[in-house]
């Protein structure tokens, strides 16, 4: 064999190579697109129920662990889906379904917390942030010396929670990250983007109203 016929050899290797992986990537990305379409149908009709049935937002909530929130209730449910260009094709680039937790009397209340830890801190602060709730921080030093005591925090009792779908067309898998449901905290899952059905969509409708669910 010539040098130039063992190059040749050598390339259609790669070429064969390159072939694979473009159909890989092709297939993984109709796999996610097919997944996200059903998905945001899904999430839809789902949050247009939702909007009607109100339901209570099922666990505990607390900034500290300690004081809890009032009752509250999911309203005001919306589903918004971007897309974006990837290899030259127009693709989901996520899906997010945002809602209102409310007291369930309809009264939004300001209510207060005070920590002198830093990890009490630190889990205070991440959930005023996680749940977007409105609030203001206070120092409170005592009167003499002046030393920091404690800090302060008085917030609204009403707050935010969120699902975002994210598509992964190289790997063909579906991320799902859940914050704020059942409590403040956020959960990451991930399925392969056939997994993504509407009995898994189902699971995730029931964890969001309080039901048993599988999901996650």
């Amino acid at each position: 064999m010539s040098f130039l016929s063992e190059l040749k050899s050598r390339a259609n290797a790669l070429q064969g190579l390159q072939l694979g992986e473009q159909r890989d990537l092709a297939a993984s990305t109709q796999a996610c697109e097919l997944a996200c379409r059903m998905a945001l149908a899904y999430l839809q009709d789902l949050c247009a129920q939702l909007n009607v049935i109100q339901p209570p937002a099922a666990g505990a909530y607390s900034l500290d662990g300690k004081a809890p929130f009032p009752a509250l209730v999911q309203r005001n449910f919306r589903c918004d889906a971007r897309r974006k260009m990837l290899r030259n094709t127009d693709v989901c680039d996520y899906i997010g379904v945002g809602w209102d937790l409310l007291p369930i009397t309809g009264q939004v209340a300001t209510h207060t917390v005070s920590v002198n830890f830093p990890p009490d801190l630190e889990r205070v602060t991440q959930r005023l942030s996680m749940g977007q709730i409105q609030h203001e921080r206070k120092d409170l030093r005592h009167p003499e010396t002046n030393k920091l005591l404690a800090y302060v925090f008085d917030y609204q009792t009403e707050a935010r929670a969120f699902i975002t779908l994210t598509p992964g067309h190289d790997t063909g898998c579906i991320a799902f990250r859940v914050s704020n449901v059942g409590g403040f905290g956020v959960h990451n899952a991930s399925w392969p983007a056939a997994q993504v059905t509407q009995s898994l969509m189902d699971e995730l409708a029931k964890k969001l109203v309080g039901q048993p669910s599988r999901f996650g």
